[in-house]
């Protein structure tokens, strides 16, 4: 198991309420699957070209990422495939995002 992958905490610990995403593959080639994040799990602000530091669990799988505000589509979660497994485009995952605040 890759070291910066672990179980996801238990709902409660945190406060950390979990949503569920639709994922969304960006077009072109070599293209990022992201979950979009709906604004009410979105941080507040957006940092540095737009990226907010995060911990973020997906299906039980966690790691440390960003999440991207893009002005057309929103708050992006970008998932890569070695958390999101065989799901890709289309798919329902549930989604758990935390700002690191030890990150800003």
């Amino acid at each position: 198991m890759n070291s910066r992958i672990r179980p996801v905490v238990p709902v409660g610990h945190s406060g950390v309420v979990p949503f569920t995403a639709t994922l969304v593959r960006w077009p072109g080639a070599g293209s990022w699957v992201f979950a979009p994040v709906p604004e009410e799990h979105a941080p507040e602000t957006a940092g540095a070209f737009g990226r907010v530091p995060v911990t973020a669990t997906v299906d039980g799988r966690t790691w440390s990422t960003s999440v991207w505000r893009d002005r057309r589509a929103g708050w992006l979660l970008p998932v890569p495939a070695r958390i999101r497994g065989r799901r890709d485009d289309g798919d329902a995952v549930t989604v758990h995002v935390e700002v690191d605040h030890s990150r800003l």
